[in-house]
């Protein structure tokens, strides 16, 4: 097992990971259609997505953290 200090960290990669597969996908869909090679398409996404979203949460979540307590916190 993960010690429990990580699952923050590996939240937030296996987030991105579906993110980036239900939005690389929906994308793909979108601007080529289902058919042949749509998977090949989606996965040539996914390798430019995947590491972008990840990336994108490490940075956001400190600047959004505090942001969400803050909100959240609010009676």
């Amino acid at each position: 097992m993960i010690n429990k200090k990580y699952s923050q960290p590996l939240f937030m990669i296996f987030m991105s990971f579906g993110m980036s597969l239900i939005i690389g996908g929906a994308v793909t869909l979108v601007h080529t259609g289902f058919g042949e090679g749509f998977f090949n398409r989606l996965l040539d996404a996914f390798i430019y997505s995947f590491p972008l979203a990840v990336i994108a949460a490490f940075t956001m979540a400190p600047i959004m953290r505090p942001l969400v307590n803050k909100i959240a916190s609010k009676d």
